[in-house]
């Protein structure tokens, strides 16, 4: 299918990308809303200048040094020079999935254990492209998975410093970093190492008049049809702006009804935030705060829940940060820590509040 909207975003990571490397750019946004598309769109659309290598994390379980390392690389059977390896496959394909690196090199870094031969590696790699008139992107999708990962202090640290030194200093490679988890960005947001040094850039839910267009879009290309005014206001009414839950509902449209396809959404929705509300009488909710463990009481949260049924979005200052904590981090919430509001993670999971609270 057609790629859909996003020209906003898409001329501004281009525009980055026609400059010298300078920032560590972040893409955040809400769960779902298409920060992954983007950044594959944009790849689709450069020319065989850039090398781009794009890592997700999200596949995969990290819970040790080796983890992540394997995550990192992309291990190559051939006992070749490294760098000549790199080379010849670039010359097939300027997306690679992967730092390319030989099965026995790949043995070595990992027996070290030492972060600066993992990123002495990777940049002698990024300055041989360099010097063959490539312009290197190092693309990372849901950093927020190595976070909380300890080596001898936190990866997360030893990653930023590095990334500082490939843009700010070195302006060798772009850095774009993307995470679904708005906790992650307020923690990288407040970081004293990246002042000056990160920017950032929200994937949003569709506003309501894209979100129209893309029913219109997405009728004309799953349907064959064009949907009435009253039956794209109804869909939006359910589902808001979030591009995956429009897409659900239309692929639905060719074998069911349109108010069963959304009730079923919203009942579904309903249910499980009434579960989440009815295992609190048995459960005693924590959230950790640096060092700090704190206990929230059922009243608390639901008291926070209530200042959503008359708003979509509220300032975060309205609610303890202990208490929307963690309704982000169960994923009700949405925290726009550059934007300091909050917000439920979907109109269906704002409709849901609506009914139960």
């Amino acid at each position: 299918m057609k790629f859909f909207n996003r020209e906003k975003e898409i001329k501004k990571i281009l525009s980055i990308l026609g400059e010298e490397p300078d920032d560590i750019y972040f893409i955040y946004g809400p769960i779902n809303s298409g920060k992954t598309a983007l950044i594959n769109e944009v790849i689709n659309k450069l020319d065989d200048k850039y090398v781009v290598f794009y890592i997700n994390l999200r596949r995969y379980f990290i819970s040790k040094y080796e983890d992540f390392i394997e995550v990192l690389f992309e291990e190559y059977e051939e006992d070749k020079d490294p760098i000549e390896l790199v080379k010849s496959l670039v010359k097939d394909s300027s997306v690679l999935f992967g730092i390319p690196v030989p099965k026995n090199v790949l043995e070595v870094l990992l027996t070290k254990k030492e972060e600066k031969n993992v990123f002495r590696y990777i940049t002698n790699i990024l300055l041989e492209l360099k010097k063959e008139g490539k312009n290197p992107i190092i693309i990372l999708d849901e950093l927020q998975k190595i976070g909380d990962l300890k080596i001898n202090g936190f990866l997360i640290y030893e990653l930023f410093n590095y990334f500082i030194s490939l843009t700010k200093e070195l302006h060798l490679s772009y850095v774009f970093c993307l995470s679904s988890d708005s906790l992650f960005i307020e923690k990288v947001y407040n970081e004293a190492m990246l002042n000056g040094r990160a920017k950032y850039l929200l994937v949003d839910d569709f506003d309501k008049e894209t979100a129209l267009k893309f029913i219109d879009f997405l009728a004309e290309n799953i349907l064959n049809k064009k949907l009435s005014n009253e039956e794209k206001e109804l869909i939006y009414s359910y589902v808001g702006g979030k591009p995956v839950d429009i897409i659900y509902v239309i692929q639905e449209l060719k074998i069911k009804n349109l108010k069963e396809i959304l009730d079923y959404l919203l009942n579904d929705t309903t249910q499980k935030l009434s579960t989440f509300l009815e295992i609190l009488n048995y459960s005693k909710p924590k959230i950790q705060i640096e060092s700090e463990t704190i206990e929230l009481k059922k009243e608390e949260i639901i008291k926070a829940l209530k200042l959503f049924k008359e708003k979509y979005e509220i300032d975060r200052k309205e609610i303890p940060t202990p208490v929307y904590m963690y309704l982000v981090k169960r994923n009700i919430l949405f925290l726009d820590p550059i934007n300091g509001t909050l917000r439920p993670q979907s109109f269906l999971i704002w409709n849901a509040i609506k009914r139960v609270i």
